[in-house]
């Protein structure tokens, strides 16, 4: 199982976004990352990390930092 860091969060973004250089609490959405990119983010999200990301949680993880954190908890409950 693949570990879960900021800087494997933050490249499969920039990955599927093409947007790059994201701190760790920056907002993703803020720096160009739209609504449309966000789809195939969460899918590859989900096939990465092998969990399943309810839309709520995330549309409300907005920075690198808070999608690891999510990630890890939904992997430990899972």
């Amino acid at each position: 199982m693949e570990l879960i860091t900021l800087e494997t969060v933050a490249g499969l973004i920039q990955e599927v976004t093409g947007i790059s250089g994201l701190g760790a609490e920056q907002d993703f959405y803020e720096s160009g990352v739209t609504s449309v990119q966000s789809l195939p983010l969460l899918l590859e999200l989900e096939t990465r990390f092998e969990v399943a990301i309810p839309d709520d949680q995330f549309i409300q993880a907005r920075t690198v930092l808070a999608l690891r954190e999510m990630l890890e908890q939904l992997r430990t409950t899972n």
